[in-house]
């Protein structure tokens, strides 16, 4: 939370129930007035991200309205919560003023730190029906910043696809790719692919070509033959080696899983403490006389926004 002296949040009413997060109606607020509450990282302007909002403002306009709060003292001003590539957009494009949504507490922490992405299930359908409404896929590709080729391949997602997998995967981040792989399986055996990557949480390419390796002929779309029409499926040693090299992997993961958090906060504390020090200004002098590549690599660590941005320090 920020340090500045913002209005206190509406207390809870008697009935126990929990206050709204945002007042009911939009207010249009002048661009110069709002104040972003962070610095956009170097070479943003460049990014796909950057490109894909103004490729969709300039054809459809501002589809999610950015979120603020009156600053203290009735100054006129707004303190930016979340929106800050659209705000920045919109300035590029010499925009005056923009409808916002108005918070009723300072949480910068909720927005973009915890969005839901949106799954590529629940894409495809808002795409099928643009289209189906009339919308050009060209129109789409251009207001997402996509090549009209992607936007036909994703309109034709669940084409082969059983609808009861689809639906157990609408809410999933499941790559497109992944739905390639399930297409050449049965509809029941998409079905038990589906429910075993929800189990294991686990919705990568190579887990789902490992389900289909495994998969018996007779619960697959098409059987593959080889060069001479035999049968190309893997055998009985085949399917057992790999039966256990994902047994382990997924014994892995759970571990992995198991320590993360604890893992996390452990990285999170030393990375604090480390930006401490180097905050006294006797210890970073006695650093570049004495170990000049510690300082170096103390520095990188304390710089570290977030532990994702981070882990080239450790790969080769």
């Amino acid at each position: 939370m920020s340090s500045i002296d913002w209005p206190a949040a509406p207390e809870p009413g008697a009935d126990g129930q929990v206050p709204v997060a945002f007042e009911r109606d939009y207010i249009t607020v002048d661009i110069p007035a709002i104040v972003p509450l962070k610095t956009l990282r170097d070479g943003i302007h460049e990014s796909r991200k950057y490109a894909q909002i103004v490729s969709s403002i300039k054809a459809i306009g501002l589809v999610e309205a950015p979120v603020v709060i009156p600053a203290p003292g009735n100054s006129g001003q707004y303190y930016l919560l979340d929106g800050h590539l659209r705000i920045e957009v919109l300035k590029q494009l010499s925009i005056a003023s923009v409808e916002c949504l108005v918070a009723t507490d300072e949480d910068t922490y909720s927005y973009n730190k915890r969005i839901n992405r949106l799954p590529p299930v629940q894409e495809h359908r808002m795409i099928v029906r643009a289209i189906e409404r009339g919308v050009a896929p060209a129109q789409i590709a251009d207001a997402l910043g996509l090549e009209v080729q992607t936007i036909k391949k994703r309109s034709r997602l669940l084409d082969g696809i059983s609808p009861d997998a689809a639906e157990m995967l609408k809410d999933t981040s499941c790559p497109v790719v992944v739905f390639e792989i399930l297409r050449r399986m049965s509809s029941l055996r998409q079905v038990e692919a589906a429910d075993l990557m929800i189990g294991q949480n686990n919705f990568t390419a190579a887990f789902a070509k490992a389900l289909l390796a495994a998969t018996p002929d007779d619960q697959l779309a098409k059987p593959p033959k080889n060069r001479n029409g035999k049968d190309a499926s893997p055998n009985s040693q085949q399917l057992a080696r790999m039966e256990r090299e994902l047994a382990v992997l997924q014994t892995r993961i759970k571990s992995v899983e198991d320590s993360y958090g604890i893992d996390n906060l452990h990285l999170t504390l030393a990375r604090g403490y480390v930006a401490k020090l180097l905050g006294n200004a006797g210890v970073v002098r006695w650093l570049s006389h004495n170990r000049q590549e510690y300082l170096a690599e103390f520095q990188r660590i304390a710089e570290i926004d977030t532990l994702a941005a981070g882990t080239e320090l450790v790969l080769p």
